[in-house]
C-alpha cells in the first residue's frame, strides 16, 4: 500500500486554514490549504475559490480546530462595506450562510 506524506509535517508547530469548496465540475468537494488567514481572506475576494462552503484552521500539535467561517464571512462584508461594493456574487451564499 502506497503511504502519503501529511499534510502537516510532524512536529511543526503552526496553523493551517482550510478553505472547503462545494462539488464543482468533477463533482467532488476541494479542499485548499492556506499558510494565514489573511491570505484565505484575500483569496476568497480575488475569487480563488468558487463555492466556499467554510474555512477552517487546525493546528495538529496543540490539537485544536475552530471553524472560522463566521469570522472570515463578517470580515469580507466590511471590507466590502468599506470600499463601497457589494459582496461578490460567488460569496453571496457564502457569506449569507455564515453569517447567521
Amino acid at each position: 500500500m502506497r503511504e502519503f506524506p501529511p499534510i502537516v509535517p510532524y512536529g511543526a508547530d503552526q496553523t493551517i486554514y482550510l478553505v472547503v469548496e462545494g462539488p464543482g465540475q468533477l463533482g467532488a468537494a476541494r479542499k485548499s490549504e492556506r499558510a494565514d488567514i489573511e491570505t484565505v481572506i484575500t483569496d476568497l475576494l480575488s475569487g480563488q475559490f468558487n463555492d466556499p462552503i467554510e474555512v477552517v484552521a487546525f493546528n495538529t500539535l496543540e490539537h485544536w480546530t475552530d471553524n472560522l467561517s463566521k469570522d472570515v464571512a463578517r470580515e469580507i462584508r466590511c471590507r466590502c462595506d468599506i470600499d463601497g461594493l457589494e459582496v461578490p456574487a460567488y460569496l453571496e451564499e457564502f457569506v449569507d450562510r455564515s453569517s447567521t
